[in-house]
């Protein structure tokens, strides 16, 4: 289903809950290690750009 294989995020710290990101041309997949349902949030890659982009803009200030 994610054929990149899962990413664990630079920031997470061990035995910390993580975020996890599998990356396609079309569509990014998140996931949170602690989380027990193992739920996948999926969208687009502009849309995460755009996410990240405004998470940075808000981290500056």
């Amino acid at each position: 289903m994610y054929p990149h294989g899962w990413q664990k995020s630079s920031y997470c710290g061990q035995g910390e809950s993580c975020v996890h990101i599998s990356a396609t041309a079309k569509a990014v997949h998140l996931t949170e290690s602690a989380d027990p349902t193992q739920a996948v949030l999926t969208t687009d890659p502009v849309a995460f750009g755009a996410l990240l982009n405004a998470l940075k803009s808000s981290a500056g200030q």
